[in-house]
């Protein structure tokens, strides 16, 4: 029995017996290691290799990976709970909605050279304020940053106008609602004349580059003229130009004498 085998250096095609650990090249002088190869029954004997599936082997793997599959998704939970929901988004129409609840929006424009850090940080350090400090329920909260897994929670500006919505639908004396925004803010030319200053405010959704601003009439047009009698909502907006972001009618400030 031989080995067949290439030289490392000149590349001939050289021939070794069975039984030899070196082979020298006759061409270029070069030493090169006969390296023997496992035969298949020593493989399989070792485990290294196992027999192909075929007929009703596979037929028999298949029914029994697909049984595990089932029993694991079976023993997550019990089978008379109803699925969890992804947030509150999907609360039914037909039920009223909770007396306290709050949107938290973080933006960290993570994929821009203008990014920020701790805007997440923010948003669920809020959260932990507003769940164990203030007895928010946090199935009642809506959570929008970057990283989440919902499609809807990231803070778009179609998403953001969304939640903001959610937040006062509804709305009936006692309420408590919440909006925390943390990211950049801008402002723009005032072209409905309302503005001392001539401009309005705006936050920056993670889209705004290609959407455009939320601008601060829209945000008192959502969240602030719909309030009913009785409704309290607490506005934290960190992001610069944010002093008159909803647009209230009287301003409070503090001046040093």
């Amino acid at each position: 029995m031989v080995i067949k085998l290439v030289c490392l250096r000149c590349r001939q095609k050289l021939t070794a017996p069975a039984y030899a650990e070196k082979i020298t090249c006759s061409q270029c002088g070069e030493v090169n290691p006969v390296i023997k190869k496992p035969s298949r029954a020593t493989s399989r004997e070792q485990g290294k290799i196992s027999p192909p599936l075929i007929g009703k082997s596979m037929e028999k793997l298949k029914k029994l990976l697909l049984g595990n599959t089932q029993r694991l998704s079976g023993s997550s939970g019990s089978s008379s709970s109803p699925p969890s929901k992804l947030c509150a988004l999907d609360d039914s129409g037909n039920q009223l909605p909770a007396k306290k609840r709050a949107v938290l929006c973080g933006v960290s424009y993570k994929k821009w050279k203008y990014k920020l850090k701790g805007t997440i940080n923010d948003v669920m350090n809020m959260k932990t304020l507003l769940t164990q400090t203030y007895g928010f329920l946090e199935r009642n909260i809506l959570v929008l940053t970057e990283e989440e897994s919902d499609t809807r929670l990231i803070p778009t500006k179609a998403n953001i106008e969304n939640c903001l919505k959610w937040l006062v639908n509804g709305c009936q004396k006692g309420d408590s609602l919440v909006f925390y925004y943390s990211g950049h803010g801008l402002r723009q030319p005032d072209f409905n004349q309302d503005e001392l200053d001539g401009f309005d405010e705006t936050i920056c959704p993670v889209d705004f580059l290609r959407e455009g601003m939320i601008v601060d009439n829209d945000i008192y047009a959502t969240i602030v003229k719909p309030l009913s009698e009785g409704v309290t909502l607490h506005a934290i907006v960190d992001a610069c130009h944010s002093g008159t972001i909803l647009d209230l009618e009287h301003v409070y400030e503090i001046r040093d004498k």
